[in-house]
């Protein structure tokens, strides 16, 4: 169960102008965080929110850490790109997820086009993990090892299976003992079958006495599909039932057309809330982090079309009905549905007398028995806060083991498979994507046939 924690009378300001991650220190969480960018660091109205610690007590590079950028060329490594967000966040005092080992997507041409077998494959994957965990070692919360590992019905994607999973986290526990190692995937955040086969990781590593220490639910929602606050926090506790965390750790909540109208800008508030209560009243749910803060920025136009406005700030900085929904839940002390926010600048001196907390990367969150014995009485109150605050792995990489004309995932000619990687910086297989998809840009790094 968390309990408030009262803030110092200097941060008793309006709730509708409270920082997110203040606040969210103040019920308990670790951190309230974002995805931030390098080419988005030039822009200085942008960076004067992200860098503000109290906004954001921590970040995640969105692409520069992962295998493209980090080893284009096999055994050759290179973190110009992958040392920005770690440095920026070191320097603002911000927690750092660092993101993501191994993943089937946005991979070097060599490591997807190549022929392996099982043990040439493996050594690969160790070595890559090694070299990048050893260049961040002491500077990351938690590391994303294995990413988007299952299908939608829970099987393992193409040319995965589960063998590689145990290696990677035992790999990765061998490297950086302090930092915690995280499954990560998105549409595991209410129960059904790949839900069950990312618990089952879960399950699999612990009984064979590997490390896993968190599972991180991405939280890619539509408005109004979201799934409920009971059905958020029952997916949550049957993972911390395991003895790991949880975190929301790329949350955006997309209109499926845009412009929005007020009704829908309300349904979307409503939708955060949701989940912002749903890891309030989980005890092991420890933070939650938006997938970059702003439409200015935000992936989803890319990759959704006609799709947008998916983040709590406006593409010129002003907040959202969401904004304000998100500062309720986690004050506790508002009322009233969610409205939108003036955007107005906070006096450094109102904001906080008082330093957001530093916390270790191997400190405990998880619960005792005693405080998990009182779980369904705070889903109570978290559930009351929100109805008063608004109305309302394999080595994860899906490399082939055929050769290049052989492979239906990533190939150098014929057609690229629905969610497959189709261009990005780096890329050189077919930008062909099967019959009912497009290549879709998402970033520099990635384009997916969608």
């Amino acid at each position: 169960m968390r309990h408030s924690v009262l803030l110092p009378a200097a941060a008793l300001f309006s709730q509708a102008f409270a920082q997110f991650n203040q606040l969210a220190v103040a019920k308990g969480l670790t951190y309230f965080g974002t995805a931030t960018e390098n080419g988005e660091l030039s822009d200085t109205q942008y960076t004067a929110i992200l860098d503000n610690s109290t906004e954001f007590g921590q970040l995640t590079p969105a692409n520069a850490q992962k295998w493209d950028s980090t080893e284009p060329s096999q055994g050759v490594f290179t973190f110009t790109k992958g040392d920005v967000v770690p440095a920026r966040a070191k320097a603002n005092g911000q927690l750092l997820r660092c993101h993501t080992l191994v993943w089937y997507s946005q991979l070097p041409s060599w490591v997807s086009a190549g022929t392996w077998t099982n043990a040439t494959l493996t050594e690969v994957m160790k070595n890559h993990i090694t070299k990048v965990m050893t260049q961040y070692k002491g500077q990351c919360y938690a590391w994303d090892v294995v990413n988007e590992a299952f299908n939608e019905d829970g099987t393992y994607r193409e040319s995965i299976g589960p063998e590689y999973i145990p290696i990677a986290f035992q790999t990765a526990s061998e490297v950086d003992p302090d930092a915690k190692l995280y499954y990560n995937d998105f549409n595991i955040e209410s129960s059904g079958a790949k839900s069950t086969a990312a618990l089952n990781v879960v399950k699999d590593l612990k009984a064979k006495s590997i490390r896993i220490d968190g599972v991180g639910m991405q939280a890619h929602f539509i408005v109004g599909s979201t799934p409920s606050l009971s059905a958020q926090t029952t997916n949550l506790d049957s993972f911390t039932a395991q003895g790991v965390e949880v975190a929301y750790t790329e949350l955006d909540i997309r209109h499926s057309s845009v412009p929005a109208s007020a009704a829908q800008l309300a349904t979307q508030a409503d939708d955060y809330a949701n989940t912002v209560s749903a890891c309030l009243a989980v005890t092991g749910c420890i933070g939650i982090t938006i997938w970059d803060f702003t439409d200015k920025y935000s992936w989803v136009p890319s990759a959704f079309s006609g799709a947008g406005e998916a983040l709590p700030y406006n593409e010129d900085f002003s907040k959202k009905p969401a904004y304000a929904a998100i500062v309720k839940v986690l004050g506790g002390a508002a009322t009233g549905a969610a409205t939108k926010v003036v955007d107005a600048a906070v006096p450094t001196s109102v904001v906080s007398s008082t330093a957001v907390p530093v916390i270790s990367a191997n400190s405990t969150v998880l619960s005792s028995t005693a405080a998990a014995s009182t779980k369904d009485s705070c889903k109570s109150k978290a559930a009351t806060t929100l109805s008063t605050a608004v109305s309302q792995v394999t080595s994860a990489v899906a490399v082939p083991t055929t050769t290049p004309s052989t492979n239906s995932t990533t190939p150098a000619t014929g057609t690229v498979a629905k969610y497959y990687q189709c261009g990005g910086t780096g890329y050189t297989g077919s930008t062909s994507c099967v019959a009912g998809t497009t290549c879709t840009v998402q970033n520099e790094f990635y384009s997916q046939c969608l």
